[in-house]
């Protein structure tokens, strides 16, 4: 198949949502993070969740997406060398130079540590375990932060491309080809009922823990999404009913966004004490409460992630200016941007800048902190650029244009 300039806007955006989710997440009111402001913004909580029904799961959706789309044009063992490479190389240099800057700025607020940057490091690149409570992951000797998602879509790769020999010989060709035609029904129906029992089953048992082992529930809404991409990714059939059903997706999406936070508002009003339950189980009964919650949570999650695809094949399967050399930033600006953003909060809160211009700081200095590390030096240097899930070749051919990006890593 021809590139696919939609998923590399797809990507874009995703990015670009991870950047503002994680910016406030600093702001957020009762939700844990690395750093926390005294300027907390109440109202950054609604926006928040309503993308993170579906923010990952759309990283795992591209991803898969991407690993489908390449499968006919290169071996699964070379495409396994390539994913190890491209992934763990990144997380390696990530957990040992970039994500220490977030361990150092959470442990300098919780006057766990008072040494400087260069003495914080050398400690913890001894990778032993740290007191507990010195920082998020100390008492492992190291952490990854946000960059789990590169160990988790790792594994995933592993298991599919590991699994493709034994597929074939059991039919799974044909398999593939009844779920995309005849059983196309299932693709839509299977995975929000999965997502239902899994928020009903494993999420109350196991809490998220970002830890990859015994993470079972984050495993259990990850992976199908990403079988899904790999599943769909190279089938135009799949692609033109996603396109033709855009708007009953986005129907869907919207009307059960809308219950799903009708019911969390109502629930936020019961917990300030504004309202009884007497007062409200009107609208759905006490018994039901949780029931269609959930089930307005897993209808959304998965409608929400259908509607993005369709959406993009319709509108954004074009080439835009700039989208090649923002679709190669995507990686490098992944790694860097939550160490950024924590770093220029460590910074900017003695300043008392106010709920106003603090955030909007701390976003700007993201933005260009990432902007800068990687054109002036990512892109740039030949040996820097693996180890930010890049090629080792130079970002630009001879003819001064800008080739696709890899699809690897962050998609």
């Amino acid at each position: 198949m021809e590139r696919r300039h939609d998923i590399d806007a797809l990507r874009v955006i995703a990015l670009a949502l991870l950047v503002l989710y994680h910016v406030g997440m600093v702001y957020v009111v009762d939700w844990g993070f690395h750093i926390k402001s005294p300027d907390l913004l109440g109202w950054v909580e609604w926006p928040m969740v309503l993308v993170n029904r579906w923010r990952m799961s759309l990283l795992f959706l591209l991803s898969g997406i991407a690993l489908g789309l390449v499968l006919a044009r290169r071996t699964p063992a070379r495409l396994l060398v390539e994913r190890s490479w491209r992934l763990l190389l990144p997380l390696a240099f990530g957990i040992a130079t970039i994500v220490p800057v977030q361990a150092w700025c959470e442990a300098r607020m919780l006057g766990t540590f008072d040494g400087g940057f260069g003495s914080f490091l050398l400690r913890y690149l001894q990778f032993r375990p740290w007191p507990p409570g010195s920082f998020t992951g100390a008492e492992y000797g190291f952490t990854w932060n946000h960059l789990w998602y590169l160990p988790y879509l790792w594994v995933y790769s592993v298991a599919v491309l590991a699994s493709l020999p034994w597929l074939r010989i059991a039919g799974g060709p044909a398999l593939a080809d009844w779920l995309t035609t005849r059983g196309r029904w299932l693709l839509w129906t299977a995975p929000p009922l999965w997502l239902l029992v899994a928020l009903l089953m494993l999420a109350p048992r196991f809490p998220t823990t970002h830890a990859l082992l015994g993470d079972w529930f984050s495993h259990a809404r990850y992976f199908p999404v990403f079988v899904f991409g790999v599943l769909i990714a190279p089938r135009r059939a799949i692609w033109s009913a996603l396109v033709a059903r855009r708007w009953a997706l986005s129907g869907l999406a919207v009307a059960s966004a809308s219950v799903y936070m009708a019911l969390r508002a109502v629930g936020r009003l019961l917990e300030t004490g504004a309202a009884t339950m007497e007062s409200v189980e009107w609208l759905v009964p006490l018994a039901a409460w949780k029931l269609v919650s959930v089930s307005a949570h897993a209808l959304y999650g998965w409608t929400a992630l259908l509607a993005l695809l369709a959406w993009g094949a319709r509108s954004l399967n074009r080439p835009w200016p700039g989208l090649r050399y923002a679709s190669e930033a995507v990686y490098p600006w992944y790694i860097l941007h939550q160490s950024l953003i924590v770093l220029a909060a460590y910074w900017l809160i003695p300043l008392g800048l106010g709920p106003v211009r603090e955030p909007l700081l701390v976003l700007a200095c993201t933005i260009a902190g990432c902007a800068v590390l990687h054109e002036l030096v990512i892109r740039r240097v030949r040996w820097i650029r693996p180890l930010f899930g890049l090629p080792a070749r130079h970002a630009a051919t001879a003819s001064g244009r800008i080739p696709p990006a890899p699809a690897n890593g962050i998609a």
